[in-house]
C-alpha cells in the first residue's frame, strides 16, 4: 500500500524550479511519484507517493539540495 505525504516548499517560481525539486525528491528511496502544484512566490504544495513513511530529514535534505526550503507548517 502506498502512502502520500504533503509538504510545502518556499521559493519556487517556475517549471524549472519544479523540475529540480521533483528530481531530488524522486531520488529518495521508496518514493514512486512527486506532484507539485506551483504557487509562484508562495509556498507550493508538494505531494510524495511512497512505499512507506519517508523521513522528514530526507525530504528536507532533498529540497535543500535542489536549492529551496521546506516551509514550516
Amino acid at each position: 500500500m502506498s502512502e502520500q505525504t504533503t509538504i510545502y516548499v518556499d521559493g519556487m517560481t517556475c517549471e524549472n524550479c519544479v523540475r529540480h525539486v521533483s528530481e531530488e525528491l524522486g531520488e529518495i528511496s521508496g518514493v514512486s511519484a512527486v506532484a507539485v502544484e506551483l504557487v509562484a512566490g508562495g509556498s507550493s504544495p508538494v505531494t510524495l507517493t511512497s512505499e512507506g513513511p519517508v523521513s522528514p530529514q530526507d525530504i528536507a535534505a532533498a529540497v535543500d539540495e535542489a536549492g529551496y526550503t521546506v516551509a514550516p507548517r
